[in-house]
Protein backbone atom coordinates (compact mmCIF):
# COMPACT_ATOMS: atom_id res chain seq x y z
CA UNK A 1 0.00 0.00 0.00
CA UNK A 2 1.16 3.54 -0.75
CA UNK A 3 1.13 6.33 1.80
CA UNK A 4 -0.12 9.79 0.78
CA UNK A 5 2.28 12.71 0.49
CA UNK A 6 -0.24 15.06 2.13
CA UNK A 7 -1.21 14.94 5.80
CA UNK A 8 -4.46 16.55 7.00
CA UNK A 9 -4.87 16.58 10.80
CA UNK A 10 -8.19 15.15 11.97
CA UNK A 11 -8.82 18.17 14.18
CA UNK A 12 -8.45 20.57 11.24
CA UNK A 13 -11.02 21.72 8.70
CA UNK A 14 -11.10 21.07 4.97
CA UNK A 15 -11.69 24.31 3.05
CA UNK A 16 -13.39 24.17 -0.35
CA UNK A 17 -13.25 27.02 -2.85
CA UNK A 18 -15.18 26.94 -6.11
CA UNK A 19 -18.54 27.62 -7.67
CA UNK A 20 -21.97 27.68 -6.02
CA UNK A 21 -24.58 27.34 -8.70
CA UNK A 22 -28.04 26.20 -9.68
CA UNK A 23 -28.38 23.66 -12.48
CA UNK A 24 -31.45 23.98 -14.68
CA UNK A 25 -31.76 20.52 -16.27
CA UNK A 26 -34.07 20.11 -19.26
CA UNK A 27 -34.84 16.97 -21.26
CA UNK A 28 -35.62 17.12 -24.96
CA UNK A 29 -37.61 14.00 -26.03
CA UNK A 30 -35.91 13.79 -29.40
CA UNK A 31 -32.51 14.17 -31.07
CA UNK A 32 -30.88 17.53 -31.75
CA UNK A 33 -29.39 16.22 -34.99
CA UNK A 34 -32.87 15.76 -36.49
CA UNK A 35 -33.52 19.50 -36.22
CA UNK A 36 -30.21 20.93 -37.37
CA UNK A 37 -29.73 21.50 -41.10
CA UNK A 38 -26.01 21.40 -42.05
CA UNK A 39 -26.55 23.88 -44.88
CA UNK A 40 -28.05 26.39 -42.41
CA UNK A 41 -25.41 26.27 -39.66
CA UNK A 42 -24.59 29.94 -40.27
CA UNK A 43 -28.14 31.02 -39.34
CA UNK A 44 -29.18 28.67 -36.52
CA UNK A 45 -32.43 29.67 -34.81
CA UNK A 46 -33.91 26.64 -33.08
CA UNK A 47 -36.40 26.25 -30.25
CA UNK A 48 -36.88 22.92 -28.45
CA UNK A 49 -40.00 21.97 -26.52
CA UNK A 50 -38.72 20.08 -23.48
CA UNK A 51 -40.61 17.38 -21.61
CA UNK A 52 -38.95 17.78 -18.23
CA UNK A 53 -37.19 20.49 -16.23
CA UNK A 54 -35.49 20.31 -12.83
CA UNK A 55 -33.78 23.03 -10.80
CA UNK A 56 -31.02 21.54 -8.68
CA UNK A 57 -28.43 22.74 -6.20
CA UNK A 58 -24.96 22.45 -7.68
CA UNK A 59 -21.62 24.10 -8.26
CA UNK A 60 -18.36 22.31 -7.55
CA UNK A 61 -17.77 23.80 -4.08
CA UNK A 62 -21.30 22.98 -2.97
CA UNK A 63 -21.16 19.45 -4.34
CA UNK A 64 -17.80 18.62 -2.77
CA UNK A 65 -18.73 20.12 0.59
CA UNK A 66 -22.08 18.31 0.67
CA UNK A 67 -20.54 14.86 0.21
CA UNK A 68 -17.75 15.67 2.69
CA UNK A 69 -20.45 16.52 5.22
CA UNK A 70 -22.16 13.16 4.60
CA UNK A 71 -18.83 11.58 5.55
CA UNK A 72 -18.98 13.42 8.90
CA UNK A 73 -16.58 16.21 8.04
CA UNK A 74 -17.39 19.87 8.67
CA UNK A 75 -16.02 21.54 5.52
CA UNK A 76 -15.87 25.29 5.11
CA UNK A 77 -16.84 26.83 1.77
CA UNK A 78 -15.03 29.92 0.48
CA UNK A 79 -17.01 31.19 -2.51
CA UNK A 80 -19.37 33.84 -3.87
CA UNK A 81 -23.16 33.46 -4.02
CA UNK A 82 -26.06 35.68 -5.00
CA UNK A 83 -29.43 36.93 -3.80
CA UNK A 84 -31.12 33.57 -4.48
CA UNK A 85 -28.86 31.57 -2.15
CA UNK A 86 -31.18 31.48 0.87
CA UNK A 87 -32.72 28.01 0.50
CA UNK A 88 -29.41 26.56 -0.71
CA UNK A 89 -27.57 27.92 2.31
CA UNK A 90 -30.19 26.39 4.64
CA UNK A 91 -29.70 23.02 2.92
CA UNK A 92 -25.94 23.10 3.39
CA UNK A 93 -26.20 24.26 7.00
CA UNK A 94 -28.64 21.45 7.73
CA UNK A 95 -26.02 18.95 6.57
CA UNK A 96 -23.16 20.44 8.59
CA UNK A 97 -21.34 22.64 6.09
CA UNK A 98 -19.61 25.77 7.43
CA UNK A 99 -20.73 28.79 5.36
CA UNK A 100 -18.56 31.35 7.14
CA UNK A 101 -16.37 31.90 4.09
CA UNK A 102 -19.17 32.67 1.62
CA UNK A 103 -19.61 36.22 0.30
CA UNK A 104 -23.25 37.00 -0.52
CA UNK A 105 -23.98 39.59 -3.23
CA UNK A 106 -27.58 40.80 -3.07
CA UNK A 107 -27.44 42.67 -6.39
CA UNK A 108 -26.87 39.59 -8.54
CA UNK A 109 -28.03 35.98 -8.64
CA UNK A 110 -25.84 32.96 -8.08
CA UNK A 111 -24.19 31.22 -11.01
CA UNK A 112 -26.62 29.20 -13.11
CA UNK A 113 -26.12 26.42 -15.63
CA UNK A 114 -28.80 25.70 -18.23
CA UNK A 115 -28.47 22.20 -19.69
CA UNK A 116 -30.71 20.61 -22.33
CA UNK A 117 -30.10 16.92 -22.99
CA UNK A 118 -31.55 14.92 -25.89
CA UNK A 119 -32.36 11.22 -26.02
CA UNK A 120 -28.84 10.26 -27.10
CA UNK A 121 -27.24 12.23 -24.23
CA UNK A 122 -26.07 15.10 -26.44
CA UNK A 123 -26.15 18.35 -24.50
CA UNK A 124 -26.52 22.06 -25.21
CA UNK A 125 -25.37 24.13 -22.24
CA UNK A 126 -25.33 27.78 -21.30
CA UNK A 127 -23.60 29.09 -18.17
CA UNK A 128 -24.26 32.41 -16.44
CA UNK A 129 -21.48 33.17 -13.91
CA UNK A 130 -23.48 35.65 -11.83
CA UNK A 131 -21.94 36.13 -8.38
CA UNK A 132 -19.16 33.67 -9.23
CA UNK A 133 -17.62 36.43 -11.31
CA UNK A 134 -16.75 38.21 -8.05
CA UNK A 135 -15.04 35.24 -6.40
CA UNK A 136 -11.68 36.79 -7.24
CA UNK A 137 -12.38 39.50 -4.67
CA UNK A 138 -12.35 36.92 -1.86
CA UNK A 139 -9.16 36.44 0.12
CA UNK A 140 -8.60 32.78 0.98
CA UNK A 141 -6.31 33.69 3.86
CA UNK A 142 -9.00 35.92 5.39
CA UNK A 143 -11.86 33.45 4.88
CA UNK A 144 -10.20 30.07 5.53
CA UNK A 145 -11.16 30.04 9.20
CA UNK A 146 -9.11 29.27 12.29
CA UNK A 147 -7.96 25.72 11.56
CA UNK A 148 -7.60 24.98 7.84
CA UNK A 149 -5.89 21.63 7.28
CA UNK A 150 -6.05 21.59 3.48
CA UNK A 151 -7.76 23.51 0.69
CA UNK A 152 -9.54 22.04 -2.32
CA UNK A 153 -9.42 24.65 -5.09
CA UNK A 154 -12.24 23.59 -7.39
CA UNK A 155 -13.55 25.17 -10.63
CA UNK A 156 -14.44 28.81 -10.15
CA UNK A 157 -13.77 32.14 -11.80
CA UNK A 158 -10.25 31.58 -13.25
CA UNK A 159 -8.86 34.68 -11.57
CA UNK A 160 -10.17 33.46 -8.24
CA UNK A 161 -8.57 30.05 -8.72
CA UNK A 162 -5.18 31.61 -9.41
CA UNK A 163 -5.49 33.94 -6.42
CA UNK A 164 -6.54 31.17 -4.05
CA UNK A 165 -3.69 28.89 -5.16
CA UNK A 166 -1.21 31.72 -4.63
CA UNK A 167 -2.57 32.54 -1.18
CA UNK A 168 -2.50 28.87 -0.18
CA UNK A 169 1.19 28.70 -1.14
CA UNK A 170 1.96 31.91 0.73
CA UNK A 171 0.24 30.61 3.88
CA UNK A 172 1.81 27.14 3.59
CA UNK A 173 -1.65 25.57 3.40
CA UNK A 174 -1.57 22.22 1.57
CA UNK A 175 -3.86 22.52 -1.44
CA UNK A 176 -5.46 20.23 -3.97
CA UNK A 177 -5.80 21.79 -7.41
CA UNK A 178 -8.99 20.68 -9.16
CA UNK A 179 -9.29 22.77 -12.36
CA UNK A 180 -11.67 20.28 -14.02
CA UNK A 181 -13.49 21.84 -17.00
CA UNK A 182 -11.69 25.18 -16.50
CA UNK A 183 -8.59 23.71 -18.17
CA UNK A 184 -10.31 24.57 -21.46
CA UNK A 185 -10.92 28.19 -20.42
CA UNK A 186 -7.49 28.95 -18.94
CA UNK A 187 -4.24 29.48 -20.84
CA UNK A 188 -1.20 27.35 -20.14
CA UNK A 189 0.81 29.89 -18.16
CA UNK A 190 -1.91 30.68 -15.57
CA UNK A 191 -2.74 26.97 -15.33
CA UNK A 192 0.87 26.14 -14.51
CA UNK A 193 1.09 29.08 -12.10
CA UNK A 194 -2.00 27.91 -10.23
CA UNK A 195 -0.86 24.28 -10.03
CA UNK A 196 2.67 25.06 -8.84
CA UNK A 197 3.24 23.51 -5.43
CA UNK A 198 -0.07 21.64 -5.22
CA UNK A 199 -0.09 18.49 -3.12
CA UNK A 200 -2.38 16.92 -5.68
CA UNK A 201 -3.84 17.60 -9.13
CA UNK A 202 -7.27 16.07 -9.84
CA UNK A 203 -8.70 15.94 -13.37
CA UNK A 204 -10.32 13.47 -15.75
CA UNK A 205 -8.33 11.82 -18.52
CA UNK A 206 -9.32 14.35 -21.20
CA UNK A 207 -8.56 17.28 -18.92
CA UNK A 208 -5.20 15.75 -18.02
CA UNK A 209 -4.26 15.69 -21.70
CA UNK A 210 -5.39 19.31 -22.18
CA UNK A 211 -3.53 20.39 -19.05
CA UNK A 212 -0.34 18.73 -20.28
CA UNK A 213 -0.59 20.24 -23.74
CA UNK A 214 -1.31 23.77 -22.51
CA UNK A 215 1.29 23.86 -19.75
CA UNK A 216 3.98 21.79 -21.50
CA UNK A 217 3.91 19.50 -18.44
CA UNK A 218 2.47 16.32 -19.92
CA UNK A 219 2.73 12.90 -18.27
CA UNK A 220 5.80 12.68 -15.98
CA UNK A 221 6.56 16.39 -16.40
CA UNK A 222 3.46 17.19 -14.36
CA UNK A 223 5.54 16.41 -11.28
CA UNK A 224 7.56 19.55 -11.94
CA UNK A 225 4.43 21.30 -10.65
CA UNK A 226 2.60 18.92 -8.28
CA UNK A 227 3.41 16.11 -5.88
CA UNK A 228 0.77 13.69 -7.14
CA UNK A 229 -1.92 13.45 -9.83
CA UNK A 230 -5.28 11.68 -9.73
CA UNK A 231 -6.95 11.03 -13.07
CA UNK A 232 -10.57 9.88 -13.16
CA UNK A 233 -11.66 7.56 -15.97
CA UNK A 234 -15.44 7.45 -15.69
CA UNK A 235 -16.82 3.91 -15.64
CA UNK A 236 -13.24 2.59 -15.78
CA UNK A 237 -12.46 3.99 -12.32
CA UNK A 238 -9.40 6.15 -11.79
CA UNK A 239 -5.64 6.05 -11.45
CA UNK A 240 -3.24 7.69 -9.06
CA UNK A 241 0.00 8.84 -10.69
CA UNK A 242 3.11 9.09 -8.54
CA UNK A 243 6.41 10.80 -9.25
CA UNK A 244 9.00 8.29 -10.38
CA UNK A 245 6.60 6.50 -12.69
CA UNK A 246 4.36 4.72 -10.21
CA UNK A 247 0.69 4.25 -11.08
CA UNK A 248 -2.08 2.91 -8.83
CA UNK A 249 -5.18 1.72 -10.71
CA UNK A 250 -8.43 2.21 -8.80
CA UNK A 251 -11.52 0.30 -9.96
CA UNK A 252 -14.97 1.84 -10.08
CA UNK A 253 -17.51 0.76 -7.48
CA UNK A 254 -20.54 -1.21 -8.64
CA UNK A 255 -23.77 0.72 -9.17
CA UNK A 256 -27.38 -0.45 -9.10
CA UNK A 257 -28.56 1.85 -11.92
CA UNK A 258 -26.90 4.58 -13.97
CA UNK A 259 -29.16 7.65 -13.86
CA UNK A 260 -27.15 10.88 -14.05
CA UNK A 261 -23.36 11.47 -13.95
CA UNK A 262 -23.63 15.15 -12.91
CA UNK A 263 -21.49 15.74 -9.83
CA UNK A 264 -19.91 12.29 -9.73
CA UNK A 265 -16.42 13.74 -10.08
CA UNK A 266 -17.05 16.19 -7.25
CA UNK A 267 -18.19 13.38 -4.97
CA UNK A 268 -15.14 11.31 -5.93
CA UNK A 269 -12.97 14.15 -4.65
CA UNK A 270 -14.95 14.20 -1.40
CA UNK A 271 -14.41 10.50 -0.78
CA UNK A 272 -10.74 10.72 -1.67
CA UNK A 273 -10.04 13.68 0.60
CA UNK A 274 -12.05 12.14 3.45
CA UNK A 275 -9.69 9.16 3.22
CA UNK A 276 -6.67 11.46 3.20
CA UNK A 277 -7.76 13.18 6.40
CA UNK A 278 -8.19 9.80 8.07
CA UNK A 279 -4.62 8.90 7.10
CA UNK A 280 -5.59 5.96 4.88
CA UNK A 281 -3.31 4.62 2.16
CA UNK A 282 -3.78 6.09 -1.31
CA UNK A 283 -5.47 2.98 -2.68
CA UNK A 284 -8.08 3.21 0.06
CA UNK A 285 -8.58 6.93 -0.60
CA UNK A 286 -9.17 6.21 -4.29
CA UNK A 287 -11.64 3.43 -3.50
CA UNK A 288 -13.50 5.74 -1.12
CA UNK A 289 -13.73 8.17 -4.03
CA UNK A 290 -15.18 5.40 -6.21
CA UNK A 291 -17.83 4.53 -3.62
CA UNK A 292 -18.76 8.18 -3.05
CA UNK A 293 -19.21 8.79 -6.77
CA UNK A 294 -21.32 5.63 -7.18
CA UNK A 295 -24.01 7.09 -4.93
CA UNK A 296 -24.26 10.19 -7.15
CA UNK A 297 -24.72 8.52 -10.54
CA UNK A 298 -27.68 6.55 -9.17
CA UNK A 299 -29.68 9.77 -8.60
CA UNK A 300 -30.76 12.82 -10.55
CA UNK A 301 -28.62 15.75 -9.51
CA UNK A 302 -25.32 16.20 -7.68
CA UNK A 303 -26.83 16.56 -4.18
CA UNK A 304 -29.80 14.16 -4.27
CA UNK A 305 -27.92 11.24 -2.69
CA UNK A 306 -27.64 10.49 0.99
CA UNK A 307 -26.11 7.79 3.17
CA UNK A 308 -24.97 7.13 6.70
CA UNK A 309 -21.39 6.36 7.67
CA UNK A 310 -22.43 2.76 8.25
CA UNK A 311 -24.03 2.59 4.77
CA UNK A 312 -20.85 3.91 3.22
CA UNK A 313 -18.60 1.47 5.10
CA UNK A 314 -20.81 -1.47 4.12
CA UNK A 315 -20.82 -0.47 0.47
CA UNK A 316 -17.05 -0.06 0.53
CA UNK A 317 -16.74 -3.56 2.02
CA UNK A 318 -19.02 -5.04 -0.65
CA UNK A 319 -16.75 -3.67 -3.36
CA UNK A 320 -13.27 -3.74 -1.87
CA UNK A 321 -13.29 -5.53 1.47
CA UNK A 322 -13.37 -3.95 4.95
CA UNK A 323 -12.06 -0.46 5.47
CA UNK A 324 -8.76 -0.40 7.38
CA UNK A 325 -10.14 1.97 10.01
CA UNK A 326 -13.27 3.60 11.40
CA UNK A 327 -15.12 6.41 9.65
CA UNK A 328 -16.70 7.73 12.86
Amino acid sequence: MTRPTISIPMDSQIVVTGSLAFDQIMVFPGNFKDHILPEKLHVINISFLVSEMRRQRGGCAGNIAYSLALLKHHPRIVAAAGSDFGDYSAWLLKHGVDLGGIAIHDDVTSASCFITTDQTDNQITGFFPGAMGRAGDISLQEKAGERPGAVIIAPDDPGAMIRHCREAREADMPFIFDPSFQVTAMDGEPLAEAAQGASMLVVNDYEFAVFGKKTGKADEKVFDLVDMAVVTLGAEGSEILLSGGGKLPIPAAKISEFVDPTGAGDSYRSGFVAGLQRGFDLEVCGRMGSVASAYVVEQNGPQSHTYSIQDFAERYAENFGPLPGDLD
